[in-house]
Parts: C-alpha cells; structure tokens; sequence
C-alpha cells in the first residue's frame, strides 16, 4: 500500500514537471506611447485623464495581466458593468492559454483569475462607494471611471487596503459632463480633477499624472473621430473626446473664479431675510433646493438640500429646510406639476405641524432672463457662497443661455435671491440700466 502511495505521488511530480516545463503563451496587446507609459512610471499613485475610446482600460488591463504573472494581487473596480466586461475580456484573452491548461483558475461568476494556493490574483468587480469595494486586499487597487465614484471608496477602503503590502494605486477618469454627473455618487463632481491637479503638482514622485484624448489611441478610425465630431456639443467633445477639465464654459453665464472669489466660510449671525427657493422636478430629474439669505445689499447661499425622490421625499426636504434655517418663506416654481406642487407641499407641511408660507411663481419668461441679474449680482461679488456647494456650483458653470436642459440647482437659486431682492432693496450693485429694466423682465 505504502509502495503503491508513492508511486502515485512521483506521478503527480512527474505530471507537474511536465507542466512546469511546458511552455504558454500570454498574448498582451502592444501598448500604444500613452499606456506605455503609464505602465513604465515608478509612481505610486497615478492619475489617469484620458478620453473615450483611448485605451486607458486595456491599457491597464495589460498592466494587471503583467503584475499578476509577476506574483502580485490586482483588484480592479469600477462603477459600470459594461467597463468591467472590458477590462474582464482583455484579461481572459492574455491569459487564455494558462487558464485552458489549467494552471490559472478562472472564476466566471465572480470575475477572479488565480493562480490556486498562492495569492495572485487578478479580480474585477463595479463599485461605486466605500461598501461596494470592501472585502479584498491588493499589491495594485485600480479605479477606473473614478469620477463617477463617491470619493469613500478611496479614503475609507481603498487607501486603507494598500496598507499591508505599500501597494500602489491607478485612478483613471473622463472628465464629467453635466449629464454624466446624473449618475454619479461623488459628493464633488470635480473630485476627480482635483486629484488630477494634485498629481500634477506633485514634487515627490510619488504621484504622476497622465494625459491623453482619444486621438491618441493608434487603433482608432480618424474618419469616425471626425464624424463624431458633428454629433457632439463643442463642450461635450472637449470633455469626452480631448479629456479636458473644463472650468469655464464659453457663454456660461456663471465661472467658478466669479463664485471663489466672494466665498466665505460663515455667513453673519443675522440676515434681514432667509428663503428656501425650490425648482420641483420636471420627472426623474432632482428637486433644486436652495436656501439663501440677505443681509444689507449682500446675499448669501447657506444650503443647497436639493433631492432627487418622490415628491413626498423632497416635500419633506423643502419643510425641514425651511425649519431647520428659520427662513421668512418658501418660494416655489410651479410650472411643472402646477397644483401637485402646491398640495404637496401643503399637505407635507401639514403632516409636519409646520407653518409655512409659499409663494407660487410661474416661469412666464425664459430661463436667461431670469438668471442675467442673478448672474449680474455674481459678477460684483454680491453673492456668497457660505463653504463649498460643488453640485450646485458645476451646474451653474455649465449652464449656457439657449441650452435645453434644465438645472434644477441653478433655477431654485435664481428664484431664492430674485424673492430676496423683490423683498428689500434692489442691489445697489446693479448698472442703471439694469436696474430700470429689472421690474419687467422679471415680472414684477
């Protein structure tokens, strides 16, 4: 029995040598410069800014797939199935021949390649916050489509999950458009670029950033990148094709060096007049909720309580900000939804034991008439943003005059401080002319 053991033993060895000695091929793409390097720099922590189509998913696929052969544990995270099955399918296809032979175990269902009782690792899976990421380690965390992520899954799992092994980190993004930033769960829709800047002003070499459009991608058609040329906004194809930060939009009506100028950390301690402006949701978009103050000839934006539910969720919202800021009003605009909108917020206000006071407005003009003297208040740094308001502050950047979408942040801002100015002095800050056409574009 012990004779017929061993010999069992010395032909699994054998079956194993001739495996050891068998040779297979990984088939890696040849990286394009822009991968290359990325995949060459020492850095720790690297930015990626890159545009659709530009590789930067394969590009880090082939990174994996070489970390992982090198002995190393890569986890790869990203909000979006169909990013994921990218970078998945690049894996699967370099390491095809190691997983048929059976020296890679590939679990489908949970997007894992290892090699078994080591703890080389490759794993794919879609997170968007700090919870969805949990439950791994990695010697390399990549997170791809960052601007999209709240920024938890980087500081509360991510970085803590590099600990052990002074693992290094890849973020790659696009930077977000207006329509983008609907789906996403980042607290700061600029999160993203923020880190980008930072990487790019780092001295140490721990931090590296990257750059490059989707021109950059050899494999791509160039007549196709033309033709999508003529289908895009001129600010869409800068931020999804060139990958630019785009802090100011040509004709935007608001930039974002207007707000950081007048910013302040705290509001004064009495204000003439505090109201809750609110622009309801004209279907699944959210509800603007802003709450905003005069103080003198000056204005301030305390809050931005803006939600996106049913309208017994943002009618609750609109009454715990009224309460909870002791505003003089509520002033609403009522053109989608008319009568809902005033039973909701009568009947939740109701239900509440809340006293509340609505003005109903109706938007008779367009939506550029109304916002020119707000903006014009900006302008002369009549407006204060008490901290920061990032959700806010992105859509009123990127709001151009004649563009059909509708902000619901920037409208329920224009009605709270076009409220406040029709309550007390009309901002002295104002041209003459302005001033005297003011009363009849607004309605007043």
């Amino acid at each position: 029995m012990q004779d017929h053991r061993e010999a069992q033993e010395d032909a699994t060895c054998a079956s194993r040598e001739l495996v050891t000695a068998a040779e297979y091929r990984v088939t890696l793409r040849t990286p394009h410069e822009h991968q290359l390097a990325v995949k060459t720099s020492p850095a720790k922590r690297k930015v990626i800014r890159a545009g659709r189509r530009s590789g930067k998913t394969v590009g880090v696929a082939l990174l994996a797939c070489e970390e992982f052969l090198a002995g190393q544990r890569v986890l790869y995270g990203t909000p979006t199935q169909d990013q994921m099955e990218t970078f998945w399918f690049e894996v699967k296809r370099a390491l095809a021949e190691l997983i048929d032979a059976g020296i890679v175990y590939k679990n489908e269902s949970l997007h894992i390649v290892e090699i078994p009782g080591t703890k080389q690792r490759i794993r794919a899976k879609t997170c968007w916050n700090a919870e969805t990421l949990r439950g791994d380690y990695a010697d390399l965390l990549i997170l791809d489509e960052y601007q999209l992520m709240n920024e938890d899954t980087w500081e509360l799992v991510g970085a803590p999950m590099l600990l052990d092994n002074d693992g290094d980190a890849i973020f790659i993004y696009t930077p977000p458009s207006l329509r983008s930033r609907t789906i996403s769960k980042a607290r700061d829709p600029r999160h993203a670029a923020k880190l980008f800047n930072f990487a790019q002003q780092d001295t140490t070499g721990r931090w590296e950033a990257f750059h490059f459009t989707s021109h950059d991608n050899p494999f791509i058609h160039s007549g196709a990148l033309q033709e999508i040329a003529h289908d895009m906004t001129a600010l869409a194809y800068r931020q999804e094709i060139m990958a630019e930060d785009v802090d100011e939009v040509p004709g935007a009506l608001w930039t974002l060096a207007m707000i950081d100028d007048s910013r302040v950390d705290k509001a004064p301690e009495r204000m003439a007049r505090i109201v809750v402006g609110v622009d309801p949701p004209g279907g699944v978009t959210e509800c603007g909720i802003i709450i905003a103050a005069r103080q003198g000839d000056d204005y301030y934006i305390l809050h931005d309580s803006s939600i996106q539910g049913s309208p017994n969720q943002w009618g609750v919202a609109v009454v715990n900000s009224y309460a909870d800021y002791k505003a003089d009003r509520v002033v609403a605009e009522k053109n989608f939804g008319g009568d809902m909108v005033m039973s909701t917020l009568g009947r939740v206000a109701s239900d509440m034991d809340v006293d509340m006071p609505v003005r109903y407005v109706t938007a008779s003009r367009g939506k550029a008439v109304r916002a020119e003297p707000v903006a014009a208040l900006y302008e002369r740094g009549k407006v204060h943003h008490v901290g920061e308001h990032p959700m806010l502050e992105e859509e009123l950047c990127m709001w151009v005059p004649g563009d059909p979408h509708s902000p619901n942040r920037m409208d329920a801002l224009v009605w709270a401080i076009t409220d406040l100015m029709r309550g007390g002095q009309v901002a002295k800050a104002l041209t003459g002319g302005q001033r005297d056409s003011l009363a009849s574009r607004l309605g007043w």
